[in-house]
């Protein structure tokens, strides 16, 4: 415990309990405190959210094309500390894992039937169903990930500053990053991490057990139920968290690729195979012609059905997305040692994008073909039993559906596991000044904290509490995503020029 930064370890864990505290005593005052201020945000500064995103996409694209794409994030001539797969597998398993699996058939048929204009259930909602989801998890999100995890991969393997937040503002505040200013800054990534895993982990017990639920009737889909699954897989992600970064999150990681490579195949096979190819063409041209106007459209005259489903639905992505940020770019950043600027970006940003939108197709075109034109009835159960059981709802209408339901409920577990791993880890090491390897007692501290958190969340305001808890988590730290931006191309304007040609692996 020598190495802990007692400031910002102390108080982010007096204020994370005095939170806990609240919504345990007062679940419902917490609950209407919190909606307000969510109602304010998405209302007053979903421009913000639109513009702040965007501009990150422009920024780390931008970055490809120039001189600064050769340089190492480390020494000149250091090697990848990783293979190609096992980065990706890492990086793709704590960046959306659990949320692929709960929003993979759920979202498309929301689209579908509840579209940003018109009544809904065409054969063009379902067709933009698919393109406004992609949206939601192609360049944007994966472009807020790459450039919190390039500043903090380039500061700190190739400029040795600690591996903390704080430490990417040094040409900016200079010594100030050790003062007042950086701490605050690197409790703000404390928190952000906090609420925006917490909506995660939120969410994947709330789809374990409803997954649970349609294998066996005996047990009911609900906040004990969940809970009960919360301490379950606490249990599991501690003792996966004591075990390093080299086994736990590693091996869990290329599990996670295998069962969710697994259920892709299995939907492919048994599936409407030519009418997910069709939507997946069809999709990805629909995202490449429409990704500008999408990515600021917003109605500025009167609140109207687009800017319900807008503030709803798009801005709550781009709040959710920055609240994983530094969790997700801490960690992405300390496995990505020894690989080039260009190759970095482009690893980070087109891979996970590319491997949404053939995700998306398999399982929302699976989903779209049952209900339109087999009477599935997935989206009345979805109405009923919650969004939860969307998944589940498609699997009962195919063949070896019961199978299928525990695969997706193993990877669940596994992409529950692996993303609380990986955020016990990044919390550990913003609360130790930087230390890439956190001891086991500060790791455990935080994965008590952000499981209990996840279980306030859900008792108080249920999916609904978890999405606001990520909305008003992202609103301070994208502030701090914007000077991370300016302190990196600072950076890089006072860099020699790097070698043409750098071998990658």
């Amino acid at each position: 415990m020598k190495k802990v930064s007692k400031s910002v370890f102390g108080i982010s864990v007096i204020i994370a309990l005095l939170f806990l505290l609240w919504g345990t005593l007062t679940p419902g005052h917490l609950a209407d405190v919190t909606g307000d201020i969510q109602g304010f945000l998405q209302s007053k500064f979903g421009w913000f959210y639109l513009l702040a995103a965007t501009g990150f996409l422009v920024f780390v694209i931008a970055l490809i094309f120039t001189r600064f794409g050769n340089i190492k994030l480390g020494k000149d001539g250091e090697q990848p500390e990783y293979p190609f797969i096992t980065w990706f597998a890492m990086l793709f398993s704590a960046g959306m894992g659990i949320g692929l699996v709960f929003w993979g058939v759920a979202e498309p048929l929301t689209h579908f039937t509840s579209p940003p204009t018109g009544e809904g259930g065409t054969q063009a909602d379902a067709v933009n169903s698919l393109r406004y989801t992609l949206f939601h998890w192609g360049f944007h999100p994966w472009a807020i990930y790459t450039l919190i995890a390039l500043a903090l991969a380039y500061f700190k393997f190739r400029k040795d500053a600690p591996g903390l937040i704080s430490a990417t503002f040094y040409p900016l505040l200079g010594e100030r990053v050790n003062g007042p200013i950086g701490k605050t800054i690197d409790i703000l990534a404390v928190f952000a991490t906090i609420f925006g895993v917490a909506t995660s982990l939120g969410f994947g017990a709330a789809q374990i057990a409803g997954g649970v639920s349609f294998l066996s009737d005996g047990i009911p889909n609900n906040l004990a139920t969940q809970l009960m699954i919360i301490a379950v897989v606490t249990v599991l992600f501690m003792v996966s968290a004591w075990s390093g970064l080299n086994k736990g999150i590693k091996y869990l990681s290329n599990l996670n690729i295998t069962l969710a490579i697994a259920l892709l195949v299995f939907l492919i096979i048994v599936g409407p195979t030519s009418f997910m190819a069709n939507l997946f063409t069809t999709t990805l041209g629909g995202y490449f012609q429409q990704l500008p106007q999408m990515s600021l459209q917003i109605t500025p005259f009167e609140e109207t059905q687009r800017a319900a489903w807008t503030q709803g639905w798009t801005i709550f992505y781009w709040a959710w997305w920055i609240s994983w940020a530094p969790f997700v770019g801490t960690f992405i950043a300390r496995v990505s040692r020894g690989r080039t600027i260009r190759e970095f970006i482009l690893g980070v940003l087109a891979v996970p994008t590319l491997f949404s939108a053939i995700w998306f197709s398999v399982m929302g075109g699976a989903g779209l073909n049952a209900e339109m034109f087999g009477g599935a009835g997935i989206v009345e159960a979805m109405n009923e039993l919650g969004t939860e059981v969307a998944l589940f709802s498609l699997f009962e209408t195919l063949p070896l559906g019961t199978l299928a339901t525990v695969i997706a409920i193993l990877l669940i577990g596994t992409f529950f596991i692996t993303s609380a791993d990986s955020a016990t880890f990044v919390l550990g090491m913003q609360t130790t000044n930087g230390s890439l390897n956190p001891s086991a007692s500060v790791k455990l501290t935080w994965g008590f904290i952000q499981s209990a958190a996840a279980a306030v969340l859900l008792a108080s305001g249920g999916l609904q509490g978890l999405q606001t808890a990520s909305i008003i988590a992202a609103f301070p730290f994208t502030f701090v995503l914007i000077g991370m931006g300016v302190s990196l191309f600072v950076s890089l304007k006072r860099e020699r020029a790097a070698p043409k040609r750098s071998r990658a692996v």
